[in-house]
């Protein structure tokens, strides 16, 4: 059996540790199934789950439950399954555990033949193994969105890819908000790519056998690393299990700004156990353990640096990413530059708004533009040239739709509202224009 701290891969991977995210098919029950399911349900707890006086516990709460019929009602296994789920954390507090329905033609074991591990990798291949979006932002700022933290041994190579386009990125953010978490060797190898020295990350103890195993960044890992950026985690109340642990571990080392909303608090590995008739359990067998602090989040999640809404927690980030690169940039050209993309960040972060009859304030030609109003945008075109919609940014600078370096800016006269025109260029250039008088858009 697999160990796995994470919830997210599961909705993909077999018997190894999974439960399907799509409902199976509802089964009727009868009482001896559910006699059945509880008992072997008990000697499973007794036998792997990580804390035996937990385990000890909460078997006997579902033999008591049986016994005083609160499971008859369930008529069918869906409902069945909620039940004990839900008494299960009762005692255990544990959001890892769990009782589900094996979805019709799985196999009640493990199947890790090369046919089974080729349709997980087809499974897999059609999610990108996890990677939702790799991109270079405005001001050279990389940003990964990862919803699971799957095998390297199937997504090494697109693990690898990622990174090595981010690898000329200023600063990196690393977006776990849909994350819930996966495989700890995927945590390993991206956070390798962070550390210019070898670096204890984590450490997994397990009942079975009382071992420990060690987690450290790995002696390589192809491409350039990301030693010397600022890193920028984002996390969310749904973050979970192994997606904390790769948020904790930045945090514990310093190495990341958290920003976003307290993470789920899953903190206990596990493994994926049948259950006759139809049922499947998934049961920590084991507990993570900073090496530095010497605990987990386990029930309490990982706090952020900076508590924002999980909505708010990328702008958030970019912002703070900008400001940190114009700290310690060594030329003007390049504090301008962030200057630059930071009036941009903080402009989406607090938007100016206008009614249509103020737009058409600034409708008129200025020199070889025109500018109107259009559906209740403001439209700006130059002679031979497309046509732009101008997003608000301040009660009178506009940026162009789709462009992050071009920037319009309207003067205001005394007495004659707008006079002209300003046209604004990342790289510092300028392009001035009255507005003509008397004209129409």
């Amino acid at each position: 059996m697999k160990k796995i701290i994470g919830c997210a891969i599961l909705s993909i991977v077999t018997m190894s540790g999974a439960f399907a995210q799509a409902p199976p098919a509802v089964r009727p029950l009868d009482a001896a199934q559910r006699r059945g399911a509880v008992e072997d349900l008990g000697k499973l707890l007794k036998e792997n789950y990580v804390f035996p006086d937990v385990a000890d516990q909460a078997a006997q709460l579902l033999h008591k439950r049986l016994a005083e019929g609160a499971y008859d009602k369930d008529g069918d296994a869906m409902a069945f399954c909620d039940d004990l789920t839900r008494d299960l954390r009762s005692v255990a507090k544990d959001r890892h555990l769990r009782v589900g329905v094996r979805p019709p033609g799985e196999t009640p074991v493990a199947d890790d033949s090369p046919e089974a591990r080729e349709r997980m990798k087809q499974e897999m291949r059609r999610v990108n193994y996890g990677f939702q979006k790799v991109e270079i932002l405005p001001g050279n700022l990389g940003y990964l969105d990862l919803r699971m933290f799957m095998t390297p041994l199937i997504a090494g190579e697109t693990a690898v890819a990622a990174m090595n386009f981010l690898g000329n990125c200023d600063a990196l953010i690393v977006d776990l908000r849909q994350n819930g978490g996966g495989e700890p060797a995927m945590i390993q190898l991206l956070s390798t790519y962070l550390f210019s020295e070898p670096t204890h990350l984590n450490d997994l103890y397990f009942r079975k056998g009382e071992k420990r195993d060690q987690y450290w960044t790995l002696p390589y890992a192809p491409g350039p690393k990301l030693a010397g950026v600022p890193v920028f985690v984002l996390t969310s109340a749904g973050t979970f299990s192994g997606a904390e642990e790769f948020a904790n571990n930045l945090k514990v080392l310093k190495r990341a700004t958290l920003v976003g909303e307290t993470t789920g608090g899953g903190a206990n590995p596990g493994e994926g156990f049948p259950i006759a008739p139809f049922f499947r359990c998934f049961i920590p067998t084991g507990r993570a353990i900073n090496p530095t602090t010497g605990t987990n989040w386990e029930g309490t999640g990982v706090e952020p640096d900076l508590k924002v809404p999980a909505r708010d927690a990328l702008l958030t980030a970019q912002r703070e990413a900008l400001k940190a690169l114009q700290s310690r940039a060594t030329t003007p050209e390049l504090r301008s530059s962030y200057d630059w993309f930071l009036e941009g960040v903080e402009a989406q972060q607090h938007p100016a708004t206008f009614t249509p009859d103020e737009l058409e304030a600034f409708a008129g030609t200025y020199g070889p533009r025109r500018v109107w109003v259009e559906k209740g945008r403001l439209m700006v075109q130059r002679e031979g040239r497309p046509a732009f919609v101008l997003v608000p940014m301040t009660g009178t600078t506009f940026a162009l739709e789709g462009s992050e370096d071009v920037r319009v800016t309207f003067r205001r006269g005394s007495a004659q509202g707008v006079s002209g025109v300003v046209i604004s260029y990342s790289d510092g250039g300028r392009d001035e224009a009255p507005r003509s008088q008397g004209s129409t858009p």
